[in-house]
């Protein structure tokens, strides 16, 4: 019999913690409780699947995903909150969740939920590192540099990109040749990779 992932559960409500680990015992998991990050970061776990709490007030999932990467974790997350509204899923889920789920949990769907990750954990986690590696180096260019970016990743040539930033061609080309030594690409194909690995919203309107 496979071992089942272990569950690592956040949320601030001690009542709520020990519905979530009754529930994830039940389904055969070892499971977790945490308060808080704060918790959680003195242990970070390095194997399982993070079930969080999603509290707008507190910086919501972003934040939580955001505290993750910077302990080194890279582990599969998924949202959950009582009634939750419609903009925070969609919020949660582009700031990586994998999933959102209700309070209380529905077994049947919590387990196909842990199914499901279970084997795209590791792949989640290799797609995670590298979108905020992506993300750290990008965050070094500088607004002009991201824009002529955001251009290259639409297929745009120098001479468009100039025309579309009101810049000459030869100052098009000095941007690109700074983008490109920032983000440590040695062609182009490389820096728009970086640019779709990151996830980021363009800031253009072509």
């Amino acid at each position: 019999m496979t071992r089942k992932a272990s569950l690592h559960f956040i949320d601030s409500s001690s009542r709520h913690r020990a519905e979530l680990a009754r529930v994830g015992f039940s389904l055969g998991h070892h499971s977790e409780v945490y308060g808080d990050m704060s918790e959680l970061s003195v242990h970070p776990p390095r194997e399982g699947i993070i079930i969080a709490r999603d509290t707008a007030e507190e910086g919501g999932v972003a934040m939580i995903l955001e505290r993750l990467s910077r302990l080194g974790i890279w582990l599969p997350l998924i949202a959950v909150d009582v009634h939750p509204r419609p903009g925070r899923i969609v919020e949660a889920i582009k700031a990586g969740a994998l999933d959102y789920l209700s309070l209380p949990l529905d077994p049947e769907r919590f387990a196909r939920c842990l199914t499901r990750i279970e084997k795209e954990a590791e792949l989640f986690g290799a797609q995670r590192r590298r979108m905020i590696e992506a993300r750290d180096r990008i965050a070094s260019l500088s607004q002009r540099e991201r824009e002529v970016l955001d251009w290259l990743a639409e297929g745009s040539s120098n001479k468009v990109i100039a025309r579309e930033l009101d810049i000459s061609p030869r100052t098009v080309e000095i941007h690109r040749a700074n983008m490109m030594s920032k983000l440590g690409a040695r062609h182009a194909a490389e820096a728009v990779r970086l640019k779709l690995e990151a996830k980021l919203e363009p800031r253009i309107q072509a």
